[in-house]
């Protein structure tokens, strides 16, 4: 299996509160994408507050195998919520591993 992690810094465009609308559509992408085995999303509640540096939203995707991580990036409902971060967003950081059993 493969771990997908992404976090999400939001720039002054974005609309404090409409975290759940973001996270509806990513747990939707369970059903709509082929190799996601688990998705969990949720906004940052953290007390290590000196290390959020922004990052107010979490997403983990876990996938059957590299390949399906792959298929993930072009498949388009993934380019659609791509989409819907288009001019809220000011970073994202992503990191990708294969699980270890």
């Amino acid at each position: 299996m493969y771990e997908h992690l992404v976090a999400f810094q939001f720039n002054e465009h974005f609309e404090p509160g409409s975290e759940e609308g973001l996270i509806a559509a990513l747990l939707g992408l369970k059903d709509q994408i082929p190799g996601i085995v688990e998705i969990t999303a949720g906004v940052n509640m953290t007390e290590e507050t000196e290390n959020i540096h922004g990052y107010t939203l979490g997403l983990r995707v876990t996938f059957t195998d590299q390949e399906a991580l792959r298929q993930y990036g072009p498949h388009p409902a993934h380019r659609a919520f791509v989409a819907r971060l288009e001019g809220i967003v000011e970073n994202v950081v992503v990191v990708d591993y294969p699980v270890r059993p």
